[in-house]
Formats: C-alpha cells, sequence, structure tokens
C-alpha cells in the first residue's frame, strides 16, 4: 500500500468534524506523516532542484539583479468536512504570512529544504479602557494580545510539528530559506460557514494599547497582533500533485 494511501487512511480513522477523536488517534497520523518523503508524493523531481539551488550558495541569480519570484504552489491532495491534506511547495524567499487556524489542529511535515517559521498563541486579557462592545480579548483599536511560540529555521529532515486550537503556535508565518515543501493536515479544514474563517495578522503598530496583562507576563512578553489584508503580491496557485493516487471509496 503506497504511503499515502495509509496515511488517509488512518486520517479518515482518526478524525471528525470536530477534529481529533483523541490523543491516540493523533498520534498515529503524526507517526505515519513523519515517515511520508518527498518520492511517496511524487516530489523527486523538486528534491533534485532544491539540491541544485543549495550548490549556488543561496544567490538568486548572477550578479546580485534580482529574478521573478514563482508564486507559491499548493499541491491538492483531499478535503472533506473532517480534514484535508496538501502540499505547499515554496519558492527560495517566498512567504506565507501570519495566519490562523481557529478551532483547527495542523501536522505539518517538511518534505524537504529549510524554511523560518515564527508562531504565536492568543493570550486572554482582562481590557481596560476597551470599548463595549469589543470583543473577547481584543482592544479598541482591533488588536489582540499574543505571545511568541516560536521563531527560527527548520530543515528536513525533520519531524512532524503539531498546533493545536489554543496552543503549539496557532498563528504562523513562513518564509522559505531554499526552495522547500511543507506536507499539511488540517482537522477540520477552513471553513467560513463555520467559522474556520483564514484570517492575517500583523503586528500593531498602536502604542496605546491598554489592558490588563496575564499574571506573571511582562509588556515586552506580549506582541498585539491586528489583522489585514495580505498584498497583491501574495499569491497561492494550484499545482499538479503528481504522487499516487489516492483511494478514498471502500475505506
Amino acid at each position: 500500500m503506497p504511503a499515502i494511501q495509509k496515511l488517509y487512511n488512518a486520517c479518515k480513522a482518526s478524525f471528525s468534524t470536530d477534529g481529533p477523536i483523541s490523543d491516540e488517534a493523533l498520534e498515529k497520523v503524526r507517526n505515519i506523516l513523519d515517515k511520508i518523503r518527498p518520492s511517496d508524493v511524487g516530489l523527486e523531481q523538486e528534491v533534485q532542484v532544491a539540491r541544485v539551488w543549495k550548490g549556488t550558495n543561496g544567490r538568486k541569480g548572477r550578479n546580485g539583479s534580482s529574478q521573478y519570484l514563482p508564486p507559491i504552489k499548493y499541491l491538492h491532495i483531499h478535503e472533506c468536512e473532517s480534514f484535508s491534506i496538501g502540499i505547499f511547495c515554496m519558492p527560495p524567499s517566498s512567504i506565507i504570512p501570519l495566519h490562523n487556524h481557529p478551532g483547527m489542529t495542523v501536522l505539518s511535515k517538511l518534505l524537504y529544504g529549510s524554511l523560518h517559521v515564527k508562531s504565536y498563541d492568543w493570550l486572554p486579557l482582562d481590557l481596560a479602557g476597551s470599548s463595549s462592545d469589543a470583543s473577547e480579548g481584543e482592544s479598541a483599536a482591533g488588536a489582540r494580545p499574543a505571545r511568541l511560540v516560536r521563531d527560527g529555521e527548520m530543515s528536513a529532515p525533520c519531524g512532524t510539528t503539531v498546533l493545536y486550537p489554543s496552543s503549539g503556535g496557532n498563528i504562523h508565518c513562513f518564509r522559505a530559506v531554499t526552495p522547500c515543501a511543507l506536507f499539511d493536515i488540517l482537522s477540520p479544514p477552513y471553513s467560513s460557514d463555520d467559522g474556520r474563517h483564514c484570517s492575517y495578522f500583523r503586528k500593531s503598530s498602536n502604542k496605546d494599547l491598554n489592558g490588563v496583562l496575564p499574571s506573571g507576563m511582562e509588556a515586552a512578553e506580549v506582541t498585539w497582533l491586528e489583522e489585514y489584508q495580505p498584498p497583491d503580491s501574495f499569491v497561492i496557485r494550484r499545482g499538479l500533485y503528481k504522487g499516487p493516487v489516492v483511494n478514498t471509496r471502500n475505506n
């Protein structure tokens, strides 16, 4: 049985419309994803390109000239009400802006290459001086406090990372250091109809944010994030998945 089929079968048995059915079920999927290689999903050619790129010492072009940056590609493998499976193929220096995963559990596996990840979790906050109609955890200025979870580089081969609805770095961004591919499983998947809309964030420039910080935390440990619309240059295009066909029937 192809490794990707084994992974799909585990996902189908382990995820519901509310996410993982148990910690044990989630760990089963994680263990299988840990073993997925680029050759299991038809990315042998892309791995070779990445290796050649590494041999150029990271230069984008000759004489330091800037080159057109190809778009990020998303290779769709499967999506249902309980989970989605896909791969982001990122060219060097490309960026996926800071974004959230409301009410979702996400497993990510770097298949090849290197990338920089920065992630946050929302902080609870008793706001002082905010408007009475401000949403929970949000200031009158529309910003929310978050705690930095991770800020560093990761390179393949490496283990699967897991983020949860309220921990593990639910809000994250990626910057490709080299050509790289990130395998993602989301449970449940994004769904605006079910309140799981993908929102993008940036650091707030408002210097007058007020609030009572959680016990034991200082202002320097808090980053205020505000929602924004990513620039037009941020493009993700659908790519062609060239790996084994996943049989979604009679499983």
